[in-house]
């Protein structure tokens, strides 16, 4: 087996080291619906000769060395330690399977993974749902890199659905706006210098959000301690591409932008029907920004490489984006939701308060230990409302050991919040995951608000759009 190059025994990286300590503990479920029957025979050859030659921290396990460090260890892997199959009746009502999936999810989600074991699964759910007639589900560690890097996993080991003779077409995105703001600072210092400004202000407003004055407690915000480790249900709904790219087009921002306003006015109208108060309290999410010099995808084989503009590992940082409060005017114009959503984002990924960020997580890894940076890190989840994360899928269908992929999202779990927020692309849709604290949040109305919300902002775009023809 030819292994990338890379040390056998390596430390973690800063940030897989704050995501597998006492306070935080997360995994990403990667979910993939199978158009066919799952024929599991298919499954262990494809993970010892596709999945596990992609990075030796697939065949690495945790290990705190003499010095107190976690570090990666290489060690002999067998895939069929890894692979899990439930069993339930064979013949059952599509809804009930639908239930027994949903409830294998929670259930996979509150489970810890074995520590004398690389940090990774594979469940193979066999029967049919509403949705798929069976779906695979990878649960791995985060502290073995982000969704980039599993996204370029993914893309490293499907085949063409139609075609596997044809590669698979890596979606492609911009380039990093941080570089062309950089070339931009360059050419106006009046500009450059209130960006400056700018930044410092973030970076304090977001200190004082860390450390003094966490979101109220609302519908979407429990306040537990340790919601992290408590149990979670899961939701999702698929959204038509081409109608985000409606609301995308008539106000000039990006599909993300726009897919964040959506988000935002959901969760509005979701806080007005529980409290109608609580809608009129601060909340704030925090946006995932990817850090890599590129955002479009590589090859795995280029990843490992250490001057790789898209390197492996966790490469992300956190946007503490305000969520717009719901008044008369942004109800009676949604896209409102989706203008300021996009000036936050826009702003915010410019700043200078992400990198000092960094730095102060950097000061307090090298001055007080990876536990007070992981402290830090807690409270920035901890005292916000809601994450929201998104990842590019790939653009045409997929196959993935010879199963043609129906559907595709992810989830994240062990964030110390009671609702996140996935966004995940694929074959000209949108798949939204909510994963919320179980009794807490009612993800059925949860995802019925979010559904309105989605047709305000059409009809909202679609009324502006004719008044002015």
């Amino acid at each position: 087996m030819a292994w990338s190059e890379e040390e056998v025994s390596t430390p973690l990286s800063p940030m897989a080291d704050y995501f597998s300590s006492s306070l935080i503990n997360v995994f990403v479920l990667a979910v993939l619906e199978s158009d066919i029957p799952i024929d599991h025979s298919r499954v262990a050859p494809m993970l010892k000769n596709a999945f596990l030659p992609i990075s030796t921290r697939f065949s690495s396990i945790l290990v705190m060395d003499e010095n107190g460090k976690k570090r990666w260890e290489q060690v002999d892997v067998n895939v069929k330690d890894h692979i899990k199959i439930p069993t339930f009746p064979t013949i059952m009502p599509l809804e009930l399977y639908d239930q027994c999936f949903d409830e294998y999810m929670s259930k996979i989600a509150m489970e810890q993974l074995p520590q004398d074991k690389p940090l990774w699964e594979l469940h193979i759910f066999k029967y049919p749902t509403s949705t798929d007639a069976g779906t695979f589900i990878f649960k791995l560690h985060h502290a073995l890199g982000d969704g980039y890097s599993f996204m370029t996993t993914l893309l490293s080991m499907v085949q063409n659905a139609d075609n596997p003779s044809n590669p698979v077409k890596f979606p492609t995105s911009r380039s990093s706006v941080e570089s062309k703001n950089a070339r931009t600072m360059l050419k106006s210092l009046p500009q450059t210098v209130s960006m400056a400004f700018k930044g410092v202000f973030d970076f304090g407003w977001s200190v004082i959000k860390d450390s003094l004055n966490p979101d109220a407690e609302t519908p979407i915000r429990s306040g537990h301690k340790d919601v992290g480790f408590q149990p979670m249900t899961f939701s999702n709904v698929s959204l038509s591409l081409d109608d985000i790219k409606e609301v995308k087009n008539k106000l000039k921002v990006s599909v993300n932008d726009a897919l964040v306003g959506v988000i935002f006015l959901g969760i509005q109208l979701y806080m007005d029907a529980k409290n109608h108060k609580s809608s009129r309290m601060e909340s704030t999410a925090l946006v995932l920004l990817n850090t890599r010099k590129i955002r479009a995808y590589v090859s795995a084989k280029e990843m490992p490489d250490a001057d790789s503009e898209a390197p492996w590992g966790n490469r992300f940082h956190f946007m503490h984006v305000p969520i717009p409060m719901l008044c008369d005017n942004n109800y009676s114009n949604p896209l409102e939701f989706v203008l300021e959503a996009s000036k936050s984002i826009k702003r915010k990924r410019s700043s200078l308060a992400v990198p000092l960020t960094n730095m102060v997580l950097r000061f307090l890894n090298q001055i007080k230990g990876p536990q007070a940076a992981a402290n830090y890190v807690y409270k920035i989840m901890n005292n916000t409302s809601l994450s929201i994360s998104h990842m590019i899928g790939p653009v045409e269908q997929v196959a993935l050991a010879n199963h043609p992929i129906k559907g595709f999202y992810f989830m994240t779990v062990g964030l110390s919040q009671s609702i996140t927020v996935t966004i995940t692309s694929y074959m000209g849709y949108i798949r939204v995951g909510f994963g919320v604290e179980e009794g807490f949040i009612d993800e059925c109305q949860l995802k019925s608000c979010f559904k309105t919300s989605l047709e305000m902002m059409l009809k909202a775009a679609n009324v502006a759009t004719k008044a002015r023809l």
